[in-house]
């Protein structure tokens, strides 16, 4: 595919694609298009997912092996760089389209694969062990007894809008964006609607906040473009801190130019000259996709001085955050970019009344954005036909954990926890149980299973003590300790707090202070130290809720909720760890007992060999035994005998 430097392309797209006037473009401009986009291929082209969890996964050896072969073979064809499909353990995910047919998709296809699978694939000698489904439209012939794309439990439950364009063509290609109608959106808003219509018809269809908070869209930005300034920010926020969420990295990654319309509109309806990405520091596959999205926008003048004759003016910046977890906060955020400190300040004033260097300023999360040019392009009430009363659209989810499958998912608003657990992500893996479902990162709560009928709805979700976050969800089966689980999250935001107020700095750090004693065994035994011990635990309640009352910014009152929603749905776990020094799940590692059957063991001293501490004493080839106070639950010796002599409690 030629690029940007292909005059004659670049020319034709914005002369008879971009200024066409009309929705209805000629048939030959059509026919070209669809060249484009490949959508009937004369040769055989094979795209290969190519977004952060493919590459690590092996993609680019993938791809390169996919071009030699097609070299060697002397097959007049093209490898297309792709991004994100969703399901993560399908990576390097591959499809195959062959001239007539529809294409074929074919997971986990390493380096190795790449020879044989398209050996088969060309002499219809399919390889069925790595094939998914098939893919294809009308005008296309059906491949026998291969199931289509949308039958598989994965995809067949999803809503895919915001992901409509992932994985279907080159993100680093302005054209390929342009052939599917991409910049279109943007060129109606600047020549037919004034700021305020914008805004209007963004309201009316129901939008709102994709970062957690869920505010109508339309209207924050009003209130942005109502605040009487000379000049105005727009912020995408795309830090995305959260452990375990990477939405709005794999969108960037596969639709990168969709984000920059959005940009681009939201800054026009606000009346912004400046945008800002802020992009979380260590993405250097996302930077280096939007820095040349930017670019190939840039020469196609969809951004800087006078954009395409309009006398609208955007120029469009990337920022590295230094990776501090308070920077998602607004204020936090906007003192960043300011080159202070990332520390949050009180509001009012809110950010579209005095926000960036003291200027109204619009933050929006990079999955509102994606929404904004398919609201311009299909009118307000499409977008309102999705979803429930309250919350418009659909929604994306990184779904993580112990389901059988897991990835980018996106769902209706209004779809059940419980089809996204049972039905997408198939249940749980290795026929464990089902324990709860965590939502919305080390902030979040906890969805037990009498809730999995709950919608994926702002105001529902609200209604029963849960907040949807920033789109992090997690799979929790029977093997994991819920005690520990929050332990990890309070150490996280305690050693993320930013220290500014004193409920949230000691606070954070006095509770993870205690849930630390609590999976762990007592150093005495003594009536002082018990003593001491419960007296930590009773203040736990106490402390979550000064936090939730009294820290300064969302980040701090929103910290202790994973501990609250835990004690408040497996209270008996965290009884079981403070009075009977029991683990369920044998995770922590402190409360382990480990003992050695004499009957078993053979006396073969791997153990003893093993154990980082020593605690493991006897004779060879006579029966060893571990010295409790020594041990440190370590497991090692549990995971090295080959006798099954090392038993725990």
């Amino acid at each position: 595919m030629k690029k940007s430097t292909d005059n004659g392309l670049k020319d034709f797209l914005v002369r008879e694609v971009l200024l066409h006037g009309s929705d209805t473009l000629p048939a030959e401009t059509a026919r070209r298009l669809a060249e484009v986009r490949r959508d009937k291929p004369s040769a055989p082209v094979i795209y290969v997912a190519s977004g952060s969890a493919a590459i690590i996964a092996g993609a680019n050896a993938t791809a390169a092996a996919a071009e030699l072969y097609l070299d060697e073979m002397g097959i007049m064809g093209e490898v297309v760089r792709t991004g994100c499909h969703g399901p993560a353990a399908f990576e390097p995910l591959v499809c195959v389209h062959l001239p007539g047919k529809n294409k074929l998709i074919f997971r986990n296809i390493t380096e190795d694969k790449i020879e044989p699978l398209l050996n088969g694939v060309f002499h219809n000698d399919m390889p069925e062990e790595d094939l998914v489904a098939q893919s294809g439209s009308y005008g296309f012939e059906a491949w026998h007894d291969i199931p289509f794309l949308e039958e598989v439990p994965f995809f067949r439950l999803q809503k895919r809008v915001v992901l409509g364009n992932c994985g279907c063509y080159d993100p680093e290609s302005i054209e390929e964006y342009i052939s599917r109608s991409g910049y279109r959106a943007f060129l109606k808003t600047i020549r037919n609607y004034t700021h305020e219509e914008v805004c209007d018809i963004v309201e009316r269809s129901g939008l709102r906040g994709r970062s957690g908070g869920g505010f109508n869209t339309g209207l924050k930005w009003k209130y942005a473009l109502n605040s009487a300034s000379d000049n105005r920010y727009l912020i995408c926020n795309a830090k995305e801190s959260d452990p375990g969420s990477y939405a709005d990295r794999s969108v960037m990654e596969g639709d990168p130019h969709r984000l920059i319309e959005g940009i681009c509109i939201a800054s026009y309806a606000i009346g912004a000259s400046t945008a800002v990405i802020y992009l979380k520091t260590g993405s250097p596959h996302p930077l280096a996709r939007l820095r040349k999205a930017l670019a190939a926008a840039a020469e196609y003048g969809i951004t800087g001085h006078n954009i395409l004759s309009s006398g609208f003016n955007l120029e469009i910046i990337v920022r590295e955050e230094a990776g501090a977890f308070v920077c998602g906060e607004e204020t936090a955020l906007i003192a960043s970019l300011e080159g202070k400190r990332g520390m949050p300040e009180l509001k009012p004033p809110y950010p579209t009344t005095s926000g960036l260097y003291g200027k109204p300023t619009v933050i929006n999360n990079v999955e509102t954005l994606m929404n904004v040019p398919l609201i311009m392009s299909h009118g307000p009430e499409w977008f309102r036909s999705m979803g429930t009363e309250g919350s418009k659209g659909t929604k994306l989810f990184s779904l993580g954990g112990k389901g059988r499958f897991t990835g980018l998912i996106e769902v209706e608003m209004g779809t059940t926890f419980r089809t996204i657990t049972e039905g997408i992500a198939d249940g749980i893996r290795d026929g464990k149980a089902f324990k709860t479902l965590q939502i919305g990162g080390p902030s979040g709560t906890f969805i037990t299973e009498k809730n999995l009928d709950l919608p994926v709805d702002y105001d529902v979700l609200r209604a029963n003590g849960i907040a949807m976050g920033s789109g992090g969800l997690i799979i929790i089966d029977e093997t994991t300790c819920l005690v520990d689980f929050v332990r990890y999250y309070m150490e996280f935001i305690h050693r993320e707090s930013c220290g500014k107020c004193i409920p949230c700095r000691e606070g954070t750090g006095r509770m993870q202070e205690i849930l630390e004693n609590v999976v762990r065994k007592p150093h005495s035994e003594d009536s002082n130290a018990t003593l001491e011990r419960f007296k930590g635990v009773m203040q736990l309640e106490t402390i979550a809720s000064v936090m939730k009352d009294t820290s300064l910014c969302g980040l701090g009152q929103t910290a202790p909720n994973p501990f609250i929603s835990a004690l408040a749905n497996y209270r008996e776990e965290f009884e079981e760890h403070i009075f009977d020094r029991r683990c369920r799940a044998n995770v922590c590692r402190g409360l382990r007992t480990f003992s050695i059957d004499v009957e078993k063991c053979t006396g073969c001293t791997v153990c003893a060999a093993k154990c980082p501490v020593n605690a493991i004493y006897g004779t060879r080839l006579q029966p060893f035994f571990i010295v409790e106070d020594k041990c440190i639950g370590c497991g090692v010796c549990y995971d090295v005998c080959k006798f099954s002599a090392v038993t725990v409690k």
